[in-house]
């Protein structure tokens, strides 16, 4: 894929990081976004990135995120994986302010990026005939669970945004795809849920047989994106075989009944 160009937001870490490696890897010209500097320069190191630092949910920092991209060339995909989660509380006593943090990143953010950065995707889809909005949501913007509440919440809206966006897209060569990923065990994101409860994180993995990878969504996300541009998979959902369902976890090893 010599001469195409992506941006991948939350680069600095966990799914985002291991996207922008493997673009890097398949010839992709990449641009990794995030907030932490010294992350990127570290990814940049290693994979020839540019970079950018920048808080998505800040207008002035995506506006300034455009400006960069396009002064490179053109854009030939967008992997919007910036998110989180702060939180596993019910909806009587969840903290709004928790709320408020995870819709500005995992929607408005999402939202302020698609629309900065659209009209560079459609300049690259004229250049390459054309182009690609990838959205990291979750099965938890699909089914809901008790304590997701607030996650939930903003990722059924992301996930309606992928929709809605799909349909507003319709008639250009431009692709809108989601990657609807379950338990993935990485470095941050149950840490960072737990507000730094490193106990707490690991529970959420004990003893659950092979759960996904940073790696294992990276590789569905490029390998999506590099299908014939005919083909849109509008929706992959992913989780380990041991979870049926976001309330429905295997722990210990798998076996067939007898």
């Amino acid at each position: 894929m010599a001469n195409r160009r992506v941006v991948v937001t939350g680069a600095s870490s966990g799914i985002g990081a291991a996207t922008a490696r493997l673009f890097a890897q398949h010839g992709w010209k990449v641009v990794a976004v995030a907030r932490r500097e010294d992350r990127l320069k570290a990814l940049a190191a290693e994979t020839g990135a540019d970079i950018f630092v920048a808080d998505l949910t800040r207008q002035s920092d995506v506006d300034a995120l455009r400006d960069f991209v396009a002064s490179g060339g053109p854009l030939h995909g967008l992997v919007n994986n910036a998110g989180g989660a702060f939180g596993l509380s019910t909806v009587e006593d969840g903290d709004p302010d928790d709320w408020q943090r995870m819709f500005d990143i995992n929607v408005l953010g999402t939202k302020r990026v698609i629309s900065a950065l659209l009209p560079l995707l459609r300049a690259g889809a004229a250049d390459a005939g054309s182009a690609d909005i990838l959205t990291v949501t979750s099965i938890a913007g699909h089914v809901a669970y008790e304590g997701g509440s607030g996650y939930n919440a903003a990722k059924f809206a992301e996930h309606a945004l992928v929709a809605v966006l799909r349909l507003e897209l319709n008639g250009e060569p431009i692709r809108v795809l989601e990657v609807a990923p379950g338990m993935v065990k990485t470095d941050e994101f149950s840490l960072t849920r737990f507000g730094g409860d490193q106990a707490r994180a690991d529970a959420v993995y004990d003893n659950v047989p092979e759960p996904l990878t940073a790696e294992d969504i990276a590789d569905t996300i490029v390998h999506t994106m590099e299908l014939p541009a005919h083909i849109n998979l509008d929706l992959i959902t992913m989780k380990p075989v041991a979870q049926a369902a976001p309330h429905k976890l295997t722990r210990g090893a798998l076996k067939p009944k007898e």
